[in-house]
């Protein structure tokens, strides 16, 4: 079975209760919310992936106020890995502020819209899992950095899976 490790860099930005999420397009055509930002580059410190990412998907210029956590996941992917896989996503979430930039929409890249949102519309969103883990986060800042509606630990499993 092939196993891929993803560590993807992600911003949470709050404004006048307001929340900026970018539209995830996926390959079989659906289109759901999520934060902006994204897979790191080989050699990449996670704050440049997570300011890149957020210029590219949104137009704003950000920098980061806080690291609230990291969150991770494991999916099979079977179209990525044509066949059984095991993908690993590390996705580690910093809440930013915008300094400067236009909003606007990503061409040629993975999402295909960039909007802020009303905190209280974001639940009834077509959105990602991530969105719910990053306002948990963002919210409760929790000391240990793992969300409460992330994956449950399981002592059971050893440490690769």
């Amino acid at each position: 079975m092939k196993r891929k490790l993803r560590v993807a860099a992600y911003a949470v930005c709050v404004r006048d209760d307001e929340m900026l999420l970018a539209r995830w397009a996926a390959g079989d055509g659906t289109k759901r919310w999520t934060l902006p930002g994204g897979g790191m580059e080989h050699g990449e410190e996670p704050v440049r992936t997570m300011v890149r990412e957020v210029e590219e998907e949104t137009g704003y210029v950000v920098e980061p106020t806080a690291l609230l956590g990291i969150d991770s996941v494991r999916l099979a992917r079977l179209r990525r890995f044509s066949g059984p896989g095991d993908l690993q996503g590390l996705r580690i979430v910093y809440e930013a502020r915008i300094t400067g930039g236009e909003l606007r929409h990503e061409t040629g890249g993975s999402t295909d819209l960039a909007a802020w949102h009303p905190l209280s519309a974001v639940p009834g969103l077509p959105r990602v899992e991530l969105v719910d883990i990053a306002l948990d986060l963002w919210r409760e800042r929790p000391p240990t950095g793992r969300s409460r509606l992330g994956a449950p630990l399981d002592p059971t499993l050893p440490p690769n899976g």
